[in-house]
């Protein structure tokens, strides 16, 4: 999912949401439908830089919708750091959107509300059936054995980008493969008086991301197979500092960036401040900030050793952002349909191609339109070595908790104090014991 917003959201909440499994979207007395079958409200994810431009992007496309089946659909583009607690407030409430965008990390939490749509072969098959969506968008669509919660709308994954220029000043060759060359290669930036590689310390999800990915490449999970937190093994502790030494050991990331919340990171980055970005799906949003294509290089995000794979070698995860159902919405039929309507090839193409995201439809994805070098690495990381997120109901407390921990960590970092092994474990100890129990 889109990596800007923050996961705020705790176990009383989403306590409430599990009691209020007979609640849900499409009321008459809420933003949804009500009994009109001309009529749907859909929240929609920001996903350009702003959300007018979402509303420009979409807004067209609803028309064209409306036109098709004759349903008028309402939009809303909910900024990131509302979302969540919207739906949830939705799911108690009753006064919520008949049809949602939701960040892909989320299904299975969602799910374990019970308010959303289960997408069982029947309203599959009203939509061309499952077998269209790509294995890996759909891994992260709910609990594993379960109907899907949601539908895979638009797919990402991380890579990094790299300053052609500053690596050319620097003498770099081509981009780091490891982790290790990325530390050398950031050496040698710092030393032509430029900043190595831009974070977001504060950005919860950020940090849920890469320190995922770290774990998963030291072969370590958060959460045991039966879905209990695990946050203070040896590996998952060691994956952890990993990433917070870019700053607090090797100081390639820079202090300040402990901060770094809100996009800041991406903005340096296309102002020419720093030589490396680790993103998922950027090139919409440097193009908006008027970095051209041809500035940057696009490398999939290193790994400890060799090349990106599969197994140990995973470098991101899967990213993206499915569109779910209140299934107590008053117009089921209206709210499928347009689902079929968004999921379908020609909008697939049109609107990822707006916000150079990856079609989670495999016809769609094969389009020549998605081919480009810097889609390419995008398209072989989410097909080889990207791995979903954890699908527990839990998952976005563990956002919260977990991400909050590395929040403190690279403070610490950037206020010198030492970051140790025994100091990362703390952490990850006192946001497990924030975590729900079973």
């Amino acid at each position: 999912m889109r990596s800007i917003r923050a996961a705020a959201v705790g176990a009383v909440t989403m306590s409430l949401a599990l009691a209020a499994t007979a609640c849900g979207g499409g009321s008459s007395s809420g933003g949804g439908s009500g009994d009109s079958p001309k009529t749907l409200t859909y929240w929609a994810t920001n996903q350009g830089a702003s959300i007018a431009v979402d509303q420009k992007v979409l807004q067209p496309e609803l028309d064209k919708f409306q036109k098709q089946s004759g349903i008028k659909v309402k939009l809303e583009v909910v900024p990131w750091s509302d979302l969540l607690n919207r739906i949830l407030t939705a799911t108690t409430s009753g006064q919520g959107p008949d049809v949602l965008n939701i960040g892909n990390t989320w299904s299975a939490s969602l799910q374990a509300t019970g308010a959303l749509l289960p997408w069982n072969d029947g309203n599959f098959s009203k939509i061309g059936g499952r077998d269209r969506f790509v294995d890996s968008a759909l891994g992260s669509t709910g609990v594993q054995g379960k109907d899907p919660a949601a539908v895979p709308l638009y797919s990402m994954a991380y890579a990094l980008y790299y300053n052609k220029r500053i690596f050319a000043d620097a003498g770099i060759a081509k981009p780091p493969a490891t982790w290790d060359e990325l530390i050398a290669d950031g050496k040698k930036i710092e030393a032509k008086g430029k900043s190595a590689l831009g974070a977001e310390g504060a950005n919860l999800s950020e940090n849920i991301h890469h320190v995922f990915v770290f774990a998963k490449q030291h072969g370590a999970d958060f959460f045991t197979p039966e879905g209990k937190p695990d946050f203070t093994g040896p590996k998952v502790v060691d994956a952890v500092k990993q990433y917070v030494d870019l700053m607090a050991k090797d100081k390639i990331i820079p202090t300040g960036d402990a901060e770094y919340a809100q996009n800041q990171s991406v903005s340096d980055f296309a102002k020419g401040k720093q030589a490396m970005l680790l993103w998922q799906t950027a090139a919409a949003n440097l193009k908006s900030q008027g970095m051209s294509e041809d500035a940057y290089g696009v490398a999939p995000v290193p790994v400890r050793s060799g090349a990106p794979g599969t197994g140990a070698q995973i470098n991101s995860m899967v990213a993206g952002i499915n569109i779910a159902v209140f299934k107590n919405s008053h117009n089921l039929d209206g709210a499928t349909k347009f689902v079929k309507f968004m999921t379908g090839d020609a909008e697939q193409k049109i609107l990822n191609k707006a916000y150079t995201t990856i079609p989670p439809v495999k016809s769609a994805q094969a389009d020549p339109a998605f081919d480009a070098p810097a889609t390419a690495v995008l398209k072989q990381t989410l097909a080889t070595s990207a791995a979903a997120l954890p699908q527990v109901a839990s998952e976005s407390q563990f956002e919260t908790a977990v991400g909050t921990a590395v929040k403190d960590l690279f403070a610490d970092a950037a206020a010198g104090r030492a970051v140790t092994t025994d100091s990362v474990r703390a952490k990850l100890e006192k946001a497990q014991q924030q975590m729900p129990a079973a």
